[in-house]
């Protein structure tokens, strides 16, 4: 490893570009900057990898033992770990937290769901039983 300097996150951020720019994957932090031209994916790629923790983004393409091993000598130094952003995970409405009144909600509209074709059913039936004709 060429050095074993320790960089915050906010330190890493600013190299975006593609004149310079580093990515952290694993922990450690990589300069890319010399590599853009010579990505097989293209500079774009690398550039949409910034400011962030690529290491997902980098795993889930696969890379070969033999890109693993050429990532070394991009090397300049690992990430505090404390100073980047936890992910905000997406949570689909319904599987966050409760709220009680939302059940009270729920149990209104389950019940309604119940009642608003009984009463259309009933409705329909005392229709056809005052209106046919004897």
């Amino acid at each position: 490893m060429a050095s074993s300097k320790v960089y915050l996150f906010d330190e890493i951020a600013k190299h975006n570009k593609t004149k310079d720019c580093w990515l952290i994957i694993s922990g450690k932090v990589y300069d890319v900057t010399s590599f853009m031209d010579d990505h097989p994916g293209g500079d774009e790629v690398l550039l949409s990898s910034t400011g962030k923790d690529a290491t997902n983004d980098f795993e889930d393409v696969g890379h070969s033992d033999d890109a693993r091993e050429m990532m070394e000598k991009y090397v300049i130094g690992e990430v505090d770990a404390t100073t980047v952003p936890t992910k905000r995970l997406y949570v689909a409405p319904g599987l966050g937290g409760t709220n009680p009144s939302d059940d009270k909600q729920g149990a209104l509209i389950k019940i309604l769901q119940l009642l608003v074709p009984l009463m259309i059913l009933g409705l329909a039936l005392a229709v056809r039983t005052y209106t046919k004709k004897e």
